[in-house]
C-alpha cells in the first residue's frame, strides 16, 4: 500500500509502498477513505516536541485524522465487521484503565497516539490498523461524509471537549478565540451553534472573514491595535466568560487569559513550538485577581463521540463547510510546508491515496 513516511524533519515526506498491516488480536484494520492534514502534523514534520519527550521518530506514517471502512478485524472483535464506516479518534485507549473506564480515555495512562509513535502507524496511508477496537472505533452516521469525519480530526473534537466538557459552555456566554486556523474555526463554530456570542482574533483578514461565516459576531486583526485583551474585553461587555488559545504562542496565550472577564475560564488547546518549548508564562497575579481558570484540552474521549456526531448528522454543527482544500497524498508534503508560514485557511483533508 502506499504511505507519506517521515524520513528528514523538515525534508518532503516520503510517498512509497510499505506492506499492508495486519489486524492485532482485538483490532481492526481501516481502509481510509479520508484524512485531515492537521497542525500536528507540521509538528511532527518539523521535529518538534523533545521537550515533552514528544517527538515522533523517523520513520513514521503520518497522519492522525482518519475516517474509512473497515476491511478486516482481529479475532477477539466482535463489536465492528468488515464494511463498517467509522471514525477513528487519534487519543487512543486501551480501554481497561481507570481513565477509559471514568469516560476519560483520551488521557489514558497506556494509550498511544496515532500517527505519533512506532506502535501506531498514521493514516497518510491506504489502510491503518485501529488497536482495541471495540473501544476506539466510533461508527459513522451514513449521513455523514468521510472528509467531513476527517474534518473532525483531532481539531474538531477537541475543541468541542474543550468547550463543551471542560468549559461547560452555556448559551449566552461570551467566547474570544484566538487564531483562526482550523483550530480555531472549528471552536468558533461550536461555540455559535451553542448560543455563544463567539469574537475571534487573528492578524490576517482571510481567516477572520471564515471566522464570522463560522459565526463570530466579531473580528478583531490582532495586527491593527496595540491591546487585545482591552479590545477583546470591550467587544464583551466586559470580558469573556471563556477565552481559547487556539494557536500556542506566548502571545496569544497571555492575550487570552487577560481577555477574560472575573471567574472566566482560558483553555490552552494550541501546541507551542520551538519558540516556546511548552513553556509559556502566565499573568499570574491577573489569574489570582479575578478568580480565573485555566483549562487543557486534548483530543476527546471516544465513548462522547456521540454528542458531536449527533448534531453533526442533523446539520447543527457543519464540520464540512470548513474544509477548504481536498488533496492527494502526493501533496501533503506542500501543504505541510505552507503550514510554516501559516499559508493555510481552514481545514485541509487529503481524499485520494
Amino acid at each position: 500500500m502506499r504511505a507519506a513516511i517521515l524520513s528528514s524533519y523538515g525534508d518532503p515526506l516520503t510517498i512509497r509502498d510499505i506492506d499492508a498491516p495486519e489486524p492485532t488480536p482485538d483490532g481492526a484494520v481501516v481502509a481510509v477513505e479520508a484524512c485531515g492534514i492537521c497542525r500536528s502534523d507540521w509538528h511532527a514534520w518539523q521535529g518538534h516536541g523533545e521537550w515533552a519527550d514528544d517527538d515522533v521518530p523517523l520513520g513514521q506514517v503520518l497522519g492522525h485524522e482518519p475516517a474509512g471502512r473497515v476491511v478486516e478485524t482481529g479475532e477477539r472483535v466482535a463489536s465492528v465487521s468488515e464494511g463498517d464506516r467509522v471514525v477513528i479518534p487519534f487519543n487512543l485507549g486501551d480501554g481497561t484503565c481507570r481513565y477509559c473506564q471514568n469516560g476519560h480515555g483520551n488521557v489514558c495512562q497506556d494509550g498511544a497516539t496515532l500517527g505519533f509513535e512506532p506502535n501506531t502507524p498514521g493514516a497518510f496511508a491506504e489502510r491503518v490498523v485501529a488497536p482495541s477496537a471495540a473501544y476506539n472505533l466510533v461508527s459513522l452516521p451514513e449521513s455523514v461524509g468521510f472528509d467531513e469525519a476527517a474534518a473532525l480530526g483531532c481539531r474538531y473534537v477537541t475543541a468541542f471537549h474543550a468547550l463543551v466538557h471542560r468549559a461547560d459552555l452555556g448559551a449566552g456566554d461570551r467566547v474570544a478565540v484566538h487564531g483562526c486556523g482550523g483550530l480555531g474555526l472549528a471552536a468558533v463554530q461550536i461555540a455559535a451553534a451553542f448560543g455563544a456570542g463567539v469574537v475571534a482574533v487573528d492578524i490576517d483578514e482571510e481567516p477572520l472573514a471564515m471566522a464570522r461565516e463560522a459565526g463570530a459576531v466579531e473580528t478583531i486583526d490582532a495586527s491593527a491595535i496595540e491591546d487585545v485583551p482591552a479590545a477583546v474585553r470591550a467587544a464583551t461587555d466586559g470580558g469573556a466568560h471563556v477565552s481559547v488559545d487556539a494557536l500556542g504562542r506566548a502571545e496569544t496565550c497571555q492575550n487570552s487569559v487577560r481577555s477574560l472577564r472575573p471567574r472566566g475560564s482560558h483553555v490552552q488547546v494550541g501546541l507551542t513550538t520551538d519558540a516556546e518549548r511548552g513553556e509559556i508564562a502566565l499573568p499570574t497575579d491577573w489569574l489570582t485577581r479575578w478568580d480565573i481558570d485555566v483549562l487543557g484540552s486534548r483530543g476527546m474521549p471516544p465513548s462522547k463521540y456521540d454528542e458531536l456526531l449527533g448534531p453533526v448528522a442533523d446539520g447543527t454543527l457543519d464540520p464540512g463547510a470548513l474544509i477548504t482544500r481536498r488533496v492527494t497524498l502526493d501533496d501533503v508534503s506542500d501543504r505541510l510546508a505552507a503550514m510554516s508560514d501559516y499559508g493555510t485557511e481552514g481545514i485541509e483533508v487529503v481524499t485520494s491515496f
